[in-house]
C-alpha cells in the first residue's frame, strides 16, 4: 500500500479520537464551564451537525481545487478547532469549536476516501479506504480511552491540547506524503451535482445510512446493555469495549478485502450476517459467556460493511465522485443520529436495553433489501439496454 495512506490514517486517528473523546470528558467540562452535564452532552450533537452540513458544502466549494489542498485545509481547520477548544473561555466558544471540528471532518473524509481509492489499482480500492478508516477505528479504541484518562487526571483542556499537536503532525504528514496531483482536470460542480442526483447514487447513500443506523442502535447503548442486562461490572465493560474495538478494526480490514473481490455480494452478505449477529445478540444478552463473543462479532460484522458502502458510492458516481463521497459522510451521520434516536424510543417504550439489537437487525435487513433491489434494477437495465456489466473498477479522476 502507498505510504500516503499512512498519512490519511494518521489524520483519521486524530479525527476519530476528537469525535468521540468528548463522551468521557462531559462531567469535567460541565463542572469547569458551569453548565449541566446534559448541556455538555450537546457538544456531541454540535460536532455531528458540523459533519452533516460541512461535508457536502466543503466538497462543493473545493471541487476544482487539488484534493491534497482540500485535505490540508481540512487538517488546518481541525487543528485550529482543537486549539480553540483547549483555550475556550466559555461554553459558546467550545460549541463553536466543536462545530468547526465537525466541518473539518466532513471535508477530510469526503475527499480522503476519493484520494485513498485513487492511490491504488482498481482491485484494491476498498482495502485502501479500509486502511484509512482503520485509523479512525484506532482513534476510537485507543485514542479515546487515552484522551479520557488524560482529561480525568489532568484536564479536559489538556486532551484537546494533545489533539492539537496530533493535528499539526497530521497536516505535516499530508503535506509530505500525499501526492499534490494536478488541478483543473476533473469535472466541475455541475457534473458533481448530476452524479449526486443519480438514483443509483442516492440508493447507495441510503445503504450507508442503513449501515450506521444498524450499528448505532446497539453501539450507542452498549454500556447499559452490558451492565444492566448482561450483569458485567464497570471494569469488565471497559475490557469488553476494547474487545469490541478489536472487532471493529478486524471487520473493517476484512470487509475491504471482500468488497474488492465482489462488491455487491460483499454488501448483501454483510448485511445478512450482521442481521443474524444482532438477532443473536438480543437473544443471548443475559449470558455473560455469549456476550463476550458477541461484542467482538458485533463490531466485526458491522464495520465489515463500511469500506464496501463507501466504495459503492464512489463506483456509482463514476468520474464525478467528490461531492457524492462527501455526502456519503453526511449519510454516515444521519444513520448515527437515526439509530441513536430509534434505540432511545425503544428503550423509553419499556422494551429494555436488549431491544436495541432487534432495532439494528431490522435496519440491517432493510439495508439488505436495498442492495438486492438495486442490484436487480441494474441487471434489468443492462438486459434492456444491452449494455455491459457495471464497471466496478471505474476510477475517480486523479488530482
Amino acid at each position: 500500500m502507498p505510504v500516503a495512506l499512512v498519512a490519511l490514517a494518521i489524520c483519521a486517528f486524530g479525527i476519530g479520537t476528537t469525535e468521540f473523546v468528548i463522551n468521557g470528558l462531559q462531567t469535567g467540562i460541565a463542572a469547569d464551564l458551569g453548565v449541566s452535564v446534559s448541556r455538555a452532552g450537546l457538544l456531541v450533537a454540535g460536532f455531528a451537525a458540523g459533519i452533516i452540513v460541512g461535508a457536502p458544502v466543503t466538497a462543493a466549494l473545493g471541487v476544482r481545487v487539488r484534493r491534497r489542498d482540500v485535505l490540508l485545509a481540512a487538517m488546518a481547520l481541525f487543528t485550529a478547532a482543537n486549539l480553540a477548544a483547549a483555550l475556550a473561555p466559555g461554553y459558546g466558544t467550545l460549541m463553536a469549536a466543536r462545530v468547526l471540528g465537525g466541518v473539518s471532518v466532513g471535508a477530510f473524509y469526503g475527499v480522503g476516501s476519493v484520494v485513498a481509492a485513487d492511490l491504488v489499482p482498481p482491485d484494491r480500492r476498498a482495502r485502501a479506504i479500509a486502511l484509512m478508516f482503520a485509523g479512525a477505528t484506532a482513534g476510537t479504541t485507543l485514542g479515546v480511552p487515552a484522551g479520557t484518562f488524560l482529561g480525568q487526571v489532568v484536564s479536559w483542556r489538556a486532551t484537546f491540547g494533545v489533539l492539537t499537536v496530533v493535528g499539526v503532525l497530521a497536516f505535516a504528514a499530508v503535506a509530505a506524503l500525499v501526492p499534490a496531483g494536478r488541478p483543473g482536470e476533473r469535472p466541475g460542480l455541475r457534473a458533481e451535482l448530476a452524479a449526486l442526483r443519480d438514483g443509483r447514487v442516492l440508493t447507495a447513500l441510503l445503504v450507508t445510512a442503513a449501515v450506521f443506523g444498524a450499528v448505532t442502535t446497539t453501539y450507542a447503548y452498549i454500556e447499559p446493555l452490558l451492565r444492566e442486562v448482561t450483569g458485567y461490572s464497570s471494569g469488565a465493560v471497559a475490557v469488553l469495549l476494547l474487545v469490541l474495538g478489536a472487532g471493529l478494526f478486524a471487520g473493517n480490514l476484512v470487509g475491504g478485502r471482500a468488497a474488492d473481490r465482489a462488491l455487491v455480494p460483499a454488501l448483501a452478505t454483510g448485511f445478512a450476517v450482521f442481521a443474524v449477529v444482532l438477532a443473536v445478540t438480543a437473544l443471548t444478552a443475559h449470558s455473560r459467556a455469549a456476550m463476550a463473543v458477541m461484542v467482538f462479532l458485533f463490531g466485526a460484522a458491522g464495520y465489515a460493511l463500511v469500506p464496501g458502502a463507501q466504495l459503492w458510492v464512489l463506483t456509482r458516481a463514476g468520474n464525478a465522485p467528490t461531492l457524492a463521497s462527501a455526502t456519503n459522510i453526511s449519510a454516515f451521520n444521519v444513520g448515527v443520529v437515526g439509530g441513536s434516536w430509534l434505540g432511545g424510543v425503544t428503550i423509553d417504550a419499556g422494551l429494555g436495553y436488549a431491544s436495541v439489537a432487534w432495532d439494528g437487525a431490522a435496519i440491517a435487513l432493510a439495508g439488505l433489501l436495498l442492495v438486492l433491489a438495486s442490484a436487480a434494477r441494474d441487471r434489468h437495465r443492462r438486459a434492456s439496454t444491452g449494455a455491459g456489466a457495471e464497471r466496478a473498477d471505474a476510477v475517480p479522476c486523479r488530482g
